[in-house]
């Protein structure tokens, strides 16, 4: 009985589950956003890194290259940077398509963007519309690709309904935005 009332004093109370705040860069880059969503990424079984998406409250995650938005992956184990970019760029096709000369530009940039990681690491990405992406490692710049298609192609590894992780996606948009 006695658990039953404190249960009850402490829904009252009005307590919820807390909400992460975001990282500071994200905080920096954009004083006004909210949790859209979050997921884990596996595979086979083996926990790679958390994901959660920050969008401004206006934004429309539908329309994620025209948003102003961050995403940040923690990550949960050991990856080499170089084939974080590989695979990004592997996954980017799926978005859309691109040329030899852009390919090869990308993944020079993005080998610069992304370092090796380990657990506990984070990798934030911020969309510029119009402009580009920038990236920090555990709240340091490593780099700003100033291409708004290669944008729309990256943040669409997670975001694009062409996303090879058609799950994940759906967590990170969250049910706000009406797709299933």
């Amino acid at each position: 009985l006695w658990a039953v009332v404190a249960l009850c004093c402490f829904a009252w109370s009005g307590a919820k589950a807390s909400v992460p705040a975001p990282p500071p860069e994200v905080q920096r880059a954009l004083p006004e956003v909210k949790l859209q969503g979050e997921a884990r990424m596996t595979f086979l079984g083996l926990r790679v890194y958390d994901a959660r998406l920050w969008l401004p409250p206006q934004a429309d995650v539908r329309q994620y290259d025209e948003a102003p938005l961050a995403l940040a992956l923690h990550y949960l184990r050991r990856l080499d940077g170089p084939a974080i970019a590989e695979r990004s760029l592997t996954e980017m096709r799926r978005v859309g398509s691109f040329t030899d000369a852009q390919a090869s530009a990308w993944l020079e940039a993005m080998k610069r963007a992304f370092p090796n990681v380990g657990d506990g690491d984070r990798l934030v990405g911020i969309h510029l519309p119009g402009r580009g992406a920038r990236f920090y490692f555990n709240g340091q710049r490593t780099a700003e690709i100033e291409d708004a298609e290669f944008a729309r192609l990256f943040f669409g590894i997670w975001l694009s309904p062409r996303t090879s992780e058609p799950r994940l996606r759906e967590r990170l948009i969250g049910a706000a935005a009406g797709e299933r």
